[in-house]
């Protein structure tokens, strides 16, 4: 710690922190443009500026750039000095000399940090009376809209591009003056993190494309606190509506999790909630060919309950991308002994599986922000940035770390970002990665080993045992191999924080039972480090902590006539398991119940569709892959917009359900009634009650706002369909309030907060008001709790699989896909824009035996795709992108039909 003296006041701060940081962490406002607590500084925009003097005796002092000054014990700054001002005003409007001023019909105005510096430091006339230039935009892609005339030269782009997040295809390019941040030619953007730039960029010149359609102004979006849905991460999001409709998704931060990023998918995925053919009125098919016909509630809700009523048994299936709420009330309904999780046999063995490694294997599973701190990485069976993108992106951050180490060595602060690149150079901490193809952290990776799924799992198993010699060999290891095995464990030893990332991908036991031998035995070794395991969807963790039979066990019941009606929660179960598997156990349910926000091909089969809530219009829980509980709250009342339409939280529909069955009256529910019912029947569970306040919570008698206080029109929302304006929806089931009336402030602290905004700071920046300090954490605590922890010992240790001989054919090995590989983003169009067009990998051998050349198509499944040939891909596997053929699993035998090259 460091005291220093700011405008003739004394306060303790970090020392380790540059002037900059430690003002801001004080709440004390300097104007800056290129530093971002993410990425340090640079000093290139000039424009935090305060004056320093050597000693209290010193009258005069000098201007300093406050973001490279380091907050050193007895430092004596002055922030309001009028040379200082002048100074920083100056440079406001040297910065702004060619932009346009074009705020009233920039996408950026309202959460413009441009904007925000400008009134800070006092410019408001323009002087410069010559012709400004001009730039020619560029298209990026489907997600970023290009406006270069608007552009400060703060850099930021590009150092969150290019030195953050590993991007290779935008650059600065150009000198003095006369600077252009772009592509060298046109085309889409390709790192999978580019929509951060909507939120890194200082002005509005990377702007949210998705956004531009159906455009709104930040005060007049309606948030709530959101949880993404689109992997197992549990990134903290902020999304945004008006008139109905999502508009837009921006980074919620989250101290522990996401911190200021998010992953593409998470950020211009949420276009299926928009959808105009979505189900909006329960609905009744008559018969498999027949059109369906829409009911009200209470209709729907009569006919349900009798048919039910008159069956012999019904079977739940629940979801693991719907809430534990609604998965508990769909329990509640049908009784444990006939729920089903929803999840395929193998794919639950390996959740199950995860659970118990997180709690045994003898390694805590770090946060994201610990993971940035670990200093060797040995990943095995996954590609993080596609099965998990946020978690990729902080395991590049791991590896980058090396720079921080090297500059503590000989006195260069962590924050100053240009001397720690140019010291470290291609110097990264060591991280190893075991994946059959080219994964996006390759280029900071010591090795990358292609393997099949069984020789990554003994890659693994020998890691262990040469760290620790207890554990059991694995036999048979090439000479390649087992000196791989002795670097990789060499490595994990040499370092202070190892950390082992596994996961489902590749639907091995196996493969995670050698990840967790290698962390028993790094604990055993007395070794700080960590595990990461990676699941599938959002509420995958979650699901598998409550139980329930899989998937193949309700469709069999079904099959073998022992169940003749069916609920179905949220799920395509045509996406699980293969189609003439579910067309059978659906052909012999009498009546079959979906309750969904989609129209799946479960859904086509239902005799009634009940329409389901999205994340944005529903409250419930999820359980991120570290064992996480996490709240989400309804962004807007579906029916207030659409007075029309009845779409209601899966958890009421099944409450309803339940209490209609009974002959009872459906009463109110709130949700915190459903979490206490939840909670009851799973004590494993009980810490989601804490993660997040009840619904009576209130700041100084207040509830929370979902609006900003400038949100307009909110008395003529519904003009178009009546004059006389109804009262605002009412919230029984959260803190929130459906209005601009209610806290939104920051002085004080809370968890959840909806939109960040505070006098003065309208832009992204404005989280540091809501920090303990700058990139810290929330002051009110990072929101969740965990439900996983460590239990005392490491367990013990798995033996490797005997070695299974060579299987004739090919067997499929199931590539994940950040664009494309996950079932509801998939639905969303700039996603679907950005998803690549989908391929096979064979190895040479396999080609050759094949007749088949890169190039190449086959057609498989009834997909027709090309072929990639690729060195070092295992032999006896085909490499296919996930989401493209729904209901196959890994390892199952596939056949080529055809092929242009001949016959296989």
């Amino acid at each position: 710690m460091a005291t220093i003296h700011v405008d003739g006041q004394r306060y303790t701060v970090n020392g380790a922190h540059n002037l900059l940081q430690a003002c801001l962490s004080l709440g004390l406002d300097i104007p800056y443009f290129c530093w971002h607590p993410a990425m340090g500084s640079v000093g290139a925009c000039r424009q935090c500026a305060v004056k320093q003097y050597k000693d209290k005796d010193d009258d005069k002092g000098m201007v300093v750039m406050s973001c490279m000054t380091p907050a050193a014990d007895q430092t004596r700054i002055d922030i309001d000095d009028e040379e200082a001002k002048a100074f920083r005003a100056s440079v406001v409007e040297w910065l702004m000399i060619n932009h346009p001023h074009d705020c009233p019909v920039c996408e950026e105005g309202g959460h413009c940090h441009l904007q925000d510096m400008t009134v800070m430091t006092g410019h408001d006339r323009r002087r410069y009376r010559f012709r400004k230039r001009t730039r020619r935009n560029q298209y990026l892609g489907p997600f970023i809209a290009h406006e270069m005339n608007r552009c400060i030269t703060c850099y930021r782009c590009v150092r969150f591009y290019n030195d953050y997040a590993g991007g290779t295809d935008l650059g600065a390019f150009g000198a003095r003056d006369n600077v252009y941040f772009g592509r060298y030619e046109e085309g889409i953007l390709e790192s999978p993190f580019a929509g951060n730039l909507t939120e890194v960029c200082p002005t509005g010149v990377f702007t949210d494309q998705s956004h531009s359609e159906r455009y709104t102004r930040k005060w007049d979006l309606q948030f709530a606190p959101g949880i993404c849905h689109q992997c197992s991460m549990g990134c903290n999001i902020s999304p945004g509506e008006r008139y109905g409709e999502l508009r837009r998704i921006e980074n919620r931060y989250h101290g522990e999790v996401n911190g200021y990023f998010l992953c593409d998918r998470g950020r211009f995925g949420y276009g299926y909630v928009n959808r105009a053919d979505r189900p909006r009125l329960p609905e009744c098919r008559e018969s498999s060919d027949s059109e369906p016909v829409t009911l009200e509630v209470d209709t729907a809700l009569a006919r349900i309950s009798d048919a039910l009523r008159h069956s012999r048994r019904v079977i739940g299936i629940g979801s693991p991308r719907a809430s534990l709420e609604s998965n508990h009330q769909l329990q509640a309904l049908v009784g444990m002994e006939h729920f089903s999780t929803g999840i395929e046999t193998r794919e639950q063995a390996c959740l199950d599986l995860m659970n118990h490694l997180q709690r045994h294997a003898g390694l805590p599973t770090p946060t994201l922000r610990d993971i940035e701190d670990h200093d060797a990485v040995l990943v095995l069976g996954e590609d993080p940035v596609q099965s998990a993108g946020r978690l990729g992106l902080s395991l590049r951050q791991a590896a980058l770390a090396r720079r921080e180490a090297l500059g503590e060595t000989i006195g260069v602060p962590a924050w100053n970002a240009e001397a720690l690149k140019t010291l470290a150079q291609d110097r990264y901490h060591p991280l190893f990665i075991a994946w059959p193809t080219a994964t996006d952290l390759d280029d900071v990776a010591a090795a990358r080993y292609a393997l099949a799924p069984d020789d990554i799992a003994r890659l693994g198993f020998a890691v262990a045992h040469r760290i620790d010699p207890a554990a059991p060999p694995a036999e048979g290891l090439s000479e390649g191999m087992a000196d791989a095995a002795e670097a990789i464990a060499a490595a994990l030893m040499e370092a202070e924080r190892p950390l082992v990332v596994s996961g489902g991908s590749l639907g091995s036991e196996p493969v995670l039972e050698a990840a967790g031998n290698v962390a028993r035995a790094l604990s055993r070794r007395a070794k700080r480090g960590g595990m990461a395991l990676i699941r599938r969807e959002a509420n995958s963790t979650g699901l598998s902590l409550m139980g329930g039979q899989p998937l193949d066990w309700a469709l069999e019941e079904l099959t073998n006539g022992h169940a003749d009606a069916l609920v179905v929660l949220e799920n395509d179960l045509y996406q699980r398991l293969p189609r003439n598997t579910v067309d059978a156990a659906l052909a012999q349910a009498e009546i079959c119940v979906v309750l969904d926000h989609q129209r799946t091909a479960t859904a086509k089969r239902a005799k009634f569709l009940l329409s389901a809530a999205s994340f944005a219009e529903a409250d419930g829980t999820l359980v991120n892959l570290e064992g996480r509980a996490q709240r989400f709250f309804q962004v807007y009342d579906p029916g207030y917009m659409r007075p029309e339409s009845r779409i209601h939280e899966s958890w009421r529909w099944l409450h309803a359900m339940a209490v209609n069955l009974q002959g009872e009256r459906a009463g109110d529910i709130t949700l915190d009634t459903v979490i206490a019912a939840c909670v009851e029947a799973h004590p494993e569970l009980g810490g989601m009650e804490e993660a997040a306040p009840a619904s009576h919570y209130r700041i100084d008698g207040l509830q929370l706002a979902r609006e900003p206080h400038r949100y307009s029109g909110r008395t003529s929302m519904r003009a178009n369909q009546n004059v006389s304006e109804p009262r605002v929806p009412q919230d029984p089931d959260s803190a929130f309030a459906y209005s601009m009336e209610g806290y939104s402030g920051y002085h004080q602290p809370r968890q959840q907060v909806p939109f960040a905004w505070a006098p003065g700071w309208n832009s992204p920046q404005a989280w540091n008001k809501f920090t303990d300090e700058v990139g810290g954490h929330l002051r009110g605590g990072d929101p969740g709790v965990r439900l996983i922890c460590p239990v005392p010992g490491q367990g013990h240790y798995s033996r490797p699989p005997q070695r299974a001989g060579d299987s004739p054919g090919l067997r499929a090995l199931i590539l994940p896909r950040l664009f494309g590989g996950e079932e509801t983003s998939s639905l969303a169009m700039p996603i679907q824009k950005r998803t690549q067009t989908p391929s096979v990998t064979l190895s040479t051998d396999d080609a050759e035996h094949l007749s088949v050349r890169g190039g190449d198509t086959v057609t498989i499944l009834g997909e027709t795709l090309s072929v990639v040939q690729q060195d070092g891909w295992p032999n006896g596997w085909i490499g296919l992108p996930a989401g493209l053929f729904a209901g196959l699993l890994p390892g199952e035998p596939v056949t080529l039909d055809n092929s242009a090259g001949g016959a296989p």
